[in-house]
């Protein structure tokens, strides 16, 4: 689908109903058109946006004593004075609505020595498809210097109003620290959410529907607690994958850190029964990234074939073989009724091809699977290579013997970039992604949001920030973000009480 958008020329001396003057500004009535396009940052141009998302400030990254920037949609407009354009909030609410399906065109003028400059005119394309009112993300040191500083964050996509979930500070000390990670909610209810804690005060914080509770998997018949994490879309019942995991640091390559897996496993955990049960544990075999499809009939997940050479698990070969690890995509049958797993399946062999396939992630219409393609590994936050992937799933289980899964499936080059693209979700409604890349500067993930309509993505704009400049000074990055209906009620303090408590372990039952 295309939107009819409007395109409006506005005329030097145009007379338009204004909505807002940031400080007071005004339009140059006397200027010089410039062909090129101006440099800003984020970049915006051409982009398109929901109808409800907060205001796209921008700031002009070139030389200028003054600047002013009009937003505009037919007869209303606003005009913002200065090197950052910051619109404010409710007129920038009420210019969306009136350019919904339509346009706001931006106009950036910028003075130097008493003459203005307007630079080329680009649109802003104003969606009718709403998204998702809250996100959530971990804020993370990329450098590991400072590897405590870690916080669970939520933030209002429609303002900018952001708190922490939780504070790993909040339970350690100068001597024993702790890490968080791995969010996770059960179809984007904020009521209805789970993360990790190790080292001190570790375990798994469940909150459901008001209740809160510390889980304790530690067990000797699983590798490891629970690490990636994947809700069934109703039933009581998180699956995960279980890993022992190690961190390497190169000096010579390009990418710098890497996180590896020298074995990995799949459970499930029953909230109800507090029991956690294997699924997958073939000791050849590197399971990781479970992903129910939203009908609940299928787990999703990805695995690489790995065997040592002397059939015991080495963490100095897995390092130095490193390049072999290549993980595919499978899927298992899930019998709801019965509660049971069929076998394995083969989906995409990305293997085959050399590559390495993580993060499966499906629509909420059960058609479009998204993951991330790149070498090797499991870890590709960390590779430059990687890319996202569409696949269409129902196109693959059409049955058509001619297509394979690698005909179903392209690279999103409408969103990839020469840099590092990773930890992507779903809107609840399908119509947009959220992804985390490195294109900005190379160190850094930032979120950047993609509408998707019938398979087909738009260039991505990074998460509109009040200060357009406030993610160059925030040097954090952000780690799978996640969208929520609504934002999580408890307080990190809250939390961080339940974290302190002795819990017994959970109960093992094996596979039937």
């Amino acid at each position: 689908m295309r939107y009819n958008y409007f395109k409006t020329t506005i005329a030097m001396a145009c007379v338009a109903m204004l909505l807002t003057a940031c400080g007071g500004a005004s339009v140059p009535t006397s200027y010089i058109d410039s062909k090129k396009l101006p440099k800003i940052y984020p970049d915006y141009a051409e982009v398109t946006i929901p109808v409800n998302i907060a205001p796209l400030s921008l700031q002009l990254m070139q030389q200028a004593d003054d600047a002013v920037t009009r937003y505009s949609c037919g007869d209303e407009e606003i005009v913002c004075g200065g090197l950052k354009a910051m619109p404010d909030i409710d007129d920038w609410h009420q210019l969306a609505e009136h350019a919904k399906n339509k346009a706001i065109q931006v106009e950036v003028f910028a003075q130097n020595n008493g003459q203005w400059t307007r630079f080329k005119p680009f649109n802003i394309y104003v969606s009718p498809d709403s998204i998702d009112p809250y996100i959530s993300y971990r804020l993370i040191s990329p450098s590991y210097v400072t590897y405590e500083e870690l916080t669970i964050n939520q933030r209002c996509l429609e303002n900018y109003w952001e708190q922490p979930i939780y504070d790993n500070m909040l339970c350690g000390d100068e001597v024993s620290g702790q890490c968080i990670n791995c969010h996770n909610y059960q179809m984007y209810n904020p009521q209805r959410m789970q993360f990790h804690a190790r080292q001190k005060n570790g375990g798994t914080v469940v909150i459901y529907d008001g209740e809160i509770k510390k889980v304790n998997m530690a067990n000797d018949s699983i590798l490891s607690a629970g690490v990636y994490p994947s809700w069934h879309p109703w039933l009581k019942l998180i699956a995960y994958s279980t890993n022992k995991t190690m961190q390497s640091f190169h000096t010579r390559d390009v990418n710098k850190i890497e996180v590896l897996d020298s074995e990995s496993d799949l459970i499930v955990y029953d909230i109800d029964r507090n029991e956690v049960t294997n699924i997958e544990n073939d000791p050849k075999e590197f399971e990781v990234f479970p992903f129910w499809s939203p009908d609940g009939k299928w787990l999703y997940y990805c695995s690489a074939h790995f065997e040592y050479e002397n059939d015991t698990v080495n963490t100095s070969e897995t390092i130095g073989r490193a390049y072999e690890i290549k993980y595919s995509l499978y899927r298992k049958a899930f019998d709801i009724d019965k509660r049971k797993f069929g076998p394995r399946e083969m989906v995409f062999d990305a293997a085959a091809m050399g590559k390495s396939l993580t993060l499966p992630r499906i629509s909420p219409d059960g058609r479009w699977l998204l993951f991330t393609l790149g070498g090797w590994g499991c870890f590709h936050i960390w590779h430059r290579d990687a890319d996202l992937w569409l696949m269409d799933l129902q196109a693959y289980d059409a049955e058509t013997p001619e297509l394979t899964a690698l005909d179903c499936s392209r690279p999103l080059t409408e969103c990839n970039s020469d840099n590092v693209e990773s930890y992507h979700t779903w809107s609840s409604n399908g119509k947009w992604i959220i992804f985390s890349s490195r294109r900005d500067d190379g160190v850094y993930t930032r979120p950047f949001i993609a509408h998707m309509e019938n398979g087909k993505g738009t260039k991505p704009f990074e998460l509109p920030t009040e200060d357009p400049d406030y993610h160059r000074q925030l040097m954090k990055s952000y780690n799978i973000p996640e969208f929520m209906k609504g934002k999580v009620e408890f307080t990190p303090q809250q939390i961080a009480d339940v974290l302190k408590q002795n819990v017994a372990p959970v109960e093992y039952r094996p596979h039937p």
